[in-house]
């Protein structure tokens, strides 16, 4: 943001970059950053919940970053969880590309090498599209829900295309549950049973790891 202001920022969810979002809204607050020229899309949305919804990915942006900077949120876009096909998902790569384009994308990964929503498949996935989520994921976002009834069964989530458009990717991981998904995403075949994988043949990628996450390496 600081070389430019005017960078199309691709955001995550969930707890691994919370400690990132927090370090930004403290330095926006310092005055060491802005993001008030900047448009922002994020990767993916529970279907059938709206914004509003407490456990929707635009509430969550709301309230763990979006309201801490400066950013305009006219400028903020997060996936709707009303689309009923593929086709309709994909007017949100028409957005992405006609804002010119993800300069940064921040990813995380799940535990099973998925990144955004894009579940282990035969195939790869090019744009953004509707995605039926796996059993592992609707367990691992159990927490947050009252029961597992209650955690949807799709989302809608950028495509692997869309995501290795991006000029600059950056997947953050934390802790040994992740360790297994870096090891296959580094050094296992790329494979879409491993999305994640497919970033080895990305130009300008980083992935950031602390000791637990990097344990298999």
């Amino acid at each position: 943001l600081n070389e430019k202001p005017e960078a199309v920022l691709g955001l995550a969810t969930g707890s691994t970059p919370l400690g990132l979002y927090a370090e930004l809204a403290r330095l926006c607050a310092a005055g060491e950053l802005s993001f008030a020229k900047c448009t922002t899309f994020n990767l993916d949305e529970y279907i059938g919940l709206d914004g509003t919804h407490d456990q929707s990915y635009r509430y969550f942006m709301n309230k763990n970053l979006f309201e801490k900077v400066d950013v305009r949120m006219e400028a903020t876009h997060v996936p709707s969880g009303a689309v009923k096909s593929d086709e309709e998902a994909e007017q949100y790569d028409a957005q992405i590309k006609a804002a010119g384009g993800i300069d940064l994308q921040l990813l995380g990964i799940g535990n099973n090498g998925h990144i955004g929503f894009n579940e282990p498949a035969d195939t790869f996935v090019y744009g953004c599209h509707i995605v039926n989520l796996t059993q592992s994921t609707i367990q691992a976002n159990r927490r947050f829900f009252d029961s597992e009834d209650d955690v949807p069964r799709q989302a809608i989530s950028l495509g692997i295309g869309s995501i290795m458009n991006a000029r600059r990717i950056l997947l953050l991981a934390t802790g040994a549950d992740k360790a297994e998904a870096i090891r296959n995403a580094v050094y296992g075949d790329i494979n879409p049973r491993t999305q994640a994988s497919i970033l080895r043949t990305h130009s300008n990628v980083i992935f950031l790891l602390d000791k637990a996450a990097a344990g298999l390496l």
